[in-house]
């Protein structure tokens, strides 16, 4: 992309670095002139992980000079540590959302293109140069070292679209189709992934080797590190994914996610003083059943414990554990309540903007977005509101307005399912118009259904019946629209991938094995997790079987809904 200089700004009497281009723009005056123009659009870029560019010569950029080592440097000297990477990569990650929010995509990431200076601070190169330097008409990939291959395009249906350095494009750059701000995810993904292994994650001998790597070779994340936390792998695989429309759709996200996560365990921290008293616990439940599931039960893992007081009614307020087992959401009462989300590997919690006045989060299958409950509170007094939201905040968008009943379950399918004024409703989480699944026999006694739950494949649900002398577990096909009386005396259950099902009654969580096809109980139930408080609250659980729950003392005379 040219010869870069060190140089004197002698009007100013600074040192700066002068990029010039290649020749081929000396002869196209019209390309130059885009070029330009390109340049001050990248020059309205204000950010402190961006290196400026301060000006446009002739055919030379005028650019921040950036002492100190690249990223491409610091790999070669081998793996990256977590509490190192995640600086690194949180300042890339910043420089990114800043620049995507402005509309400009790098779409040239690489570690060559990332400097840290010897303070630590991390300076993102060349952004959007790739895009000025576009050609009119594409050239053909040559094979060569793909290693230190430069910016590449592809002669193609689309060319001259320029496609990045082969080992870092994403796979829809190499197909030569349009680039967006996801590109730039896949190469954050694999910048993260080089840095952690200390090793390419697509090798090849030539680009052709390279570029069908990034379109099919198998993304083995086992390589990484086995200090590497949850959350971090989880976003790699995020980043990662193939298709876009799969793929971790703001950097943004990455933000919150890339958090410092490898904090070691510390004793249970305080908070402000209210009536009541409430501790969460996050313990991998397959091995708390262990022993009952007929087979050697894995090494015992430690529960984790944190702890707070809080003013009553708040355990029925609720709890959500993200599939892969990263994150937890709680309702928090402060002065300002909202729904707080912590990471699993971590003590302290984060608020989520938007949520405040909200309840009885629950996460999205990706795990990149909330649904809760707003009015709660105010409950009679106020209408409630099923919204949702990213994990990261911003503006909650609301699903369905004016809902009886609080608690919801969020499918495969992008479905949610909560309590209408006459049974169970499901409705796209989009919004739209609602779906009946279930109808209150009110002959039988029942006067609600609530608190549903997805099974695997959201092709059946668990939820409650509420009847004057009594709460029992039904399990709904979805197909059929019959439903089986699955556990009696019970609010709530919730399904394990071990192929139980878990429920809470008083202050015990009891499991027994369940059949998915035919929706029933099919072995005694057996205690798995005693509640050390009296009274077993709020729980969730993750596809990894990881179990938070929440118990106390104090119990509430308000009706749970």
């Amino acid at each position: 992309m040219g010869v870069v200089y060190r140089a004197t700004d002698t009007k100013l009497n600074r040192e700066v670095a002068v990029k010039v281009l290649p020749d081929s723009f000396a002869a196209d005056p019209d390309r130059l002139t885009r070029f330009t123009r390109e340049a001050q659009v990248l020059a309205s870029l204000n950010h402190p992980n961006i290196a400026a560019i301060y000006g446009v010569e002739e055919r030379a950029l005028v650019l921040e000079l950036v002492d100190g080592p690249t990223l491409a440097e610091r790999i070669a000297a081998g793996p990256v540590p977590v509490d190192e990477a995640l600086p690194i990569a949180r300042q890339i990650a910043e420089a990114l959302e800043y620049a995507h929010e402005k509309g400009i995509v790098h779409r040239d990431l690489k570690p060559a293109n990332v400097k840290i200076t010897p303070e630590g601070r991390v300076k993102v190169l060349d952004f959007g140069l790739a895009k000025a330097l576009e050609a009119d008409s594409g050239a053909a990939i040559a094979a060569g070292d793909a290693t230190h291959s430069p910016t590449i395009t592809l002669e193609g249906t689309r060319a001259g679209v320029i496609l990045g350095t082969a080992r870092y494009m994403s796979p829809e750059q190499a197909r030569g189709d349009a680039v967006d701000k996801r590109s730039d995810v896949w190469a954050f993904g694999v910048v993260l992934y080089e840095m952690l292994t200390g090793a390419p994650l697509f090798p090849g001998e030539t680009v052709s080797d390279t570029l069908a790597g990034v379109l099919k070779s198998k993304i083995d994340l086992s390589v990484l590190p086995p200090t590497t936390p949850l959350a971090l792998r989880r976003l790699i695989e995020r980043c990662l994914e193939r298709d876009p429309k799969r793929r971790l759709r703001d950097i943004g996200d990455a933000l919150f996610e890339s958090e410092p996560a490898a904090a070691p365990a510390a004793p249970p921290s305080a908070r402000a003083s209210y009536a009541g008293w409430i501790a969460a616990a996050l313990i991998p439940i397959a091995t708390a059943a262990g022993w009952f599931l007929h087979r050697p039960s894995a090494p015992s893992l430690p529960s984790v414990h944190w702890s707070y007081t809080q003013e009553a009614p708040f355990g029925w307020y609720g709890l959500a554990v993200s599939r892969d087992g990263s994150r937890i959401a709680y309702y928090e009462l402060t002065s300002n309540s909202h729904i707080s989300v912590r990471m699993t590997d971590q003590l302290d919690a984060r608020p989520v903007p938007g949520t405040e006045g909200g309840a009885y989060p629950v996460f999205s299958p990706d795990g990149q977005w909330i649904a809760f409950f707003t009015g709660v509170a105010n409950y009679g007094l106020t209408p409630i509101a099923l919204k949702k939201i990213r994990v990261s905040g911003g503006v909650p968008m609301t699903i369905a307005e004016d809902v009886p009943r609080v608690v919801a379950t969020w499918g495969d399918d992008d479905s949610i399912v909560y309590c209408g004024k006459a049974g169970l409703e499901r409705i796209p989480s989009a919004g739209g118009t609602p779906q009946q699944l279930t109808a209150i026999d009110t002959k039988k006694g029942e006067n609600a259904h609530g608190r549903p739950s997805y099974l695997p494949g959201s092709r059946a649900l668990l939820f409650a019946v509420y009847t004057v002398n009594s709460v029992d577990v039904y399990a709904l096909d979805l197909k059929s629209g019959v439903r089986h009386l699955v556990v009696k005396d019970a609010q709530v259950g919730r399904y394990l991938p071990t192929g139980h099902i878990v429920y809470p009654r008083g202050g015990t969580l009891f499991a027994a094995r369940f059949n998915l096809k035919t929706l029933t109980v099919t072995g005694a139930e057996v205690p798995v997790v005693q509640s050390s408080q009296g009274m077993f609250g709020a729980f969730g659980i993750s596809d990894s079987g990881l179990l938070a729950y929440m118990n106390w003392t104090h119990r509430s005379t308000r009706e749970p809904r």
